[in-house]
């Protein structure tokens, strides 16, 4: 076996393989720039090498570079995770050149498959079902829009090169496509060093499935079931879950024969994946092959018993694969919820900066229940612009669907993330909504369920009193260890009262709170009393609170008056007050938000790649501005309502924060 490997990546995926090498009593060899002098996987690896500034462009995807780190470690192998120089037969050439062996498939498969526009050509060769479009060169804008025309709207104009959700496009008229060719170009130029462009018909209400495949060198493969990652935003995978709760056994068997027979067809060798589209009658569509390991494969991980890093380390050293189809068992249900720093409250816009708090839910792994975390962050770490906003992966696993869900929310709960914004309580939100219980998705979900972005979760009022009870319960705490710090409590002269009102959401509840050794009974106005009992104590951020009988986990923080408390997607301010002071409250007038509507903010920290309009100009509701990128994603901003551009502050080239004022108008 291999005695020392280099991961040629960062992050999360880095520590992910780190794991694995360590366990097989490997030693690793981590690469970072300068932004990740610092890095989880930097303090993980055994050894690590510098490679060059912060973005991607001069140092993880510069193969020179990561060639120099390779000879100087004397590495025998190199895993390349996800992204950069995984799916770049260049870099698998290089290494070959050198005698090291690449912890992934041959180059001839890489090519053929990394290749969207061959693949598609070979898939239909291989009797595999496809997507209609157009697999040719696509010269420029307008010869997209003819194209587009040609195939149909809606289409989706991809990067050949593409991976990620990076260089996609959904096109539903001739603007949309005109735009969306010269955004898909510059981000795959940005991100893969090819700007090729082909375009292929969007299958409406469709389902994302994939099938992992697992083959060696000696002709002999497996697949490991499918996965379901159809709840997306731009084409990124949010949530992912396996197996599919769509899929019948007839569907599975057929699209796992497919994936297998492609994979032979290119002589595949190491763990890849088949990607298809899925409609509402169970027709599959291959979408495209991903030669390397998917960021969800913890997933199948958890279902299969197989790691697959593993296997692909064994297979890149040349063993026999020892796993068979018969083998390959479904056992129980796995969901992974993709933690990404983006701020959901303001168009789920990428968020910079330092992790003040990060405290991920205890991992378990038990015969009922599971709780993993794949993670590239720390506490009082950095998260840079240069990079994906994805910081960690939390996956749970149950023998039920149902069961693997509710451990999810409880998992997500007590997640405490701090410092950023963070997409949390989408997840949250998407983990109750009754679609995806049901199991009804498409990748259109979040798109229609949540048209004018996500504003957190409403909880219903069952919920609400439970959080109101609970807030009344830890108020009462609160104040009598407040009391007794002031000295107030001397003699027993001054005493917490029972009668609070709690308000939340809108809804003002009258309560009383009997408190007994380790919790309370809260009494509503309307007789309903709830039974809280916590060994919470005012400072901690996180409050393990039983109500009922039934678990409650709220993450809180401290507000005038009571409590900001989150939990389940929603952000709430909890205010417990007297009955006076509730009367009081009531008369104060609501302080009004600065008027910003005749202003374009900079939403995220970002570069201004161009500006689409000049002083004087009348602009129409949706049209273009201008362009900014960030985390290698190209974000078109556009008019909200008719005006006219008064001033320009920023130009192409600037660099802006957050909320910088980038036009005004009239």
């Amino acid at each position: 076996m291999f005695k020392k490997i280099l991961i040629a990546n960062r992050g999360e995926i880095a520590c992910r393989v780190i794991k694995t090498a360590r366990q097989m009593g490997i030693k690793t060899v981590a690469i970072y720039s300068d932004a990740d002098r610092n890095a989880l996987h930097v303090r993980m690896a055994d050894e690590a090498i510098h490679i060059g500034p912060p973005p991607a462009n001069e140092s993880y995807i510069v193969i020179d570079k990561v060639m120099d780190a390779v000879r100087q470690s004397g590495a025998e192998a190199v895993h390349p995770g996800y992204g950069f120089l995984s799916e770049n037969s260049k870099f698998a050439e290089a290494l070959a050149a050198e005698g090291v062996a690449f912890i992934g498939p041959p180059v001839g498969a890489i090519e053929k498959m990394g290749d969207k526009i061959t693949s598609k050509k070979i898939a239909q060769e291989a009797g595999v079902s496809t997507v209609p479009g157009y697999m040719g060169l696509i010269e420029d804008a307008e010869d997209a829009v003819k194209i587009s025309n040609e195939v149909g709207y809606p289409v989706m104009i991809k990067a050949s090169a593409g991976g990620g959700g990076k260089g996609m496009r959904i096109a539903w008229n001739d603007t949309e496509a005109r735009e969306g060719f010269q955004s898909s170009k510059n981000e795959a130029a940005n991100s893969f060093g090819d700007d090729r462009i082909f375009i292929e018909k969007f299958v409406t209400q469709p389902r994302h499935i994939e099938i992992q495949v697992l083959c060696d060198s000696h002709g002999n493969g497996v697949y490991l079931h499918e996965r379901e990652c159809s709840i997306q935003r731009r084409n990124q995978k949010v949530v992912e879950e396996a197996p599919s709760p769509f899929l019948d056994e007839k569907t599975r068997a057929a699209m796992g024969a497919q994936s297998l027979a492609l994979a032979h067809a290119v002589g595949y060798a190491s763990a890849g994946t088949v990607e298809f589209i899925v409609d509402g009658e169970r027709n599959f569509y291959f979408l495209e092959m991903n030669t390397r390991l998917q960021v969800e494969h913890p997933v199948t991980e958890l279902i299969t018993g197989v790691d697959l890093v593993e296997q692909m380390i064994r297979v890149a050293y040349g063993e026999v694969l020892s796993l068979k189809q018969e083998d390959m068992k479904i056992n129980g249900w796995a969901i992974e919820n993709r933690l990404y720093a983006e701020d959901p409250y303001r168009g789920f816009l990428p968020s910079i900066g330092r992790l003040t708090r990060y405290r991920p839910p205890e991992e378990v792994a038990g015969a009922t229940a599971v709780v993993r975390n794949d993670t590239g962050v720390y506490e009082g770490g950095e998260i840079s612009m240069y990079y994906d906003p994805m910081i960690a992966k939390l996956c749970t696993w149950a023998p039920t669907r149902l069961e693997a869900i509710e451990e999810m929310r409880v998992a997500l709960d007590s997640f405490e993330v701090e410092g950023i914004g963070h997409n949390l309580p989408f997840l949250s939100a998407v983990m109750d909504h009754p679609i995806f219980v049901a199991g009804d998705m498409t990748t259109a979900f979040i798109e229609e369920q949540y048209p004018d972005g996500f504003e957190g979760a409403t909880l219903e009022e069952g919920a609400l009193r439970r959080i109101a009870a609970s807030c009344a319960a830890m108020h009462r705490v609160a104040e009598i260890r407040r009391t007794r710090v002031s000295g107030r409590m001397d003699n027993h002269e001054r005493k917490v009262g029972d009668d609070w009102n709690v308000a939340v959401q809108g809804m003002s509840f009258d309560v009383v709170v009997s408190a007994y050794p380790g919790g309370a009974n809260v009494s509503f106005g309307d007789g309903t009393v709830m039974k809280v009992t916590s060994d919470w104590t005012p400072g901690q951020s996180l409050a393990m609170i039983d109500v009922d009988g039934t678990p409650l986990v709220l993450k809180v923080g401290k507000v005038s008056g009571g409590f900001r408390i989150r939990s389940r997607g929603a952000d709430l301010k909890v205010h417990v007050r007297t009955p006076r002071q509730a009367e009081l409250a009531a008369l104060m007038p609501e302080k009004v938000p600065a008027d910003t509507s005749k202003m374009l903010l900079c939403p995220m920290p970002g570069l201004i790649v161009s500006v689409a309009v000049a002083v004087g100009d009348e602009v129409q509701e949706g049209q273009a501005l201008c362009t900014v990128e960030a985390m290698k994603m190209e974000n078109i901003l556009r008019a909200e309502r008719k005006s006219t551009v008064t001033k320009i502050n920023a130009g192409a080239g600037d660099s802006l924060a957050v909320d910088d004022v980038i036009m005004e108008f009239e």
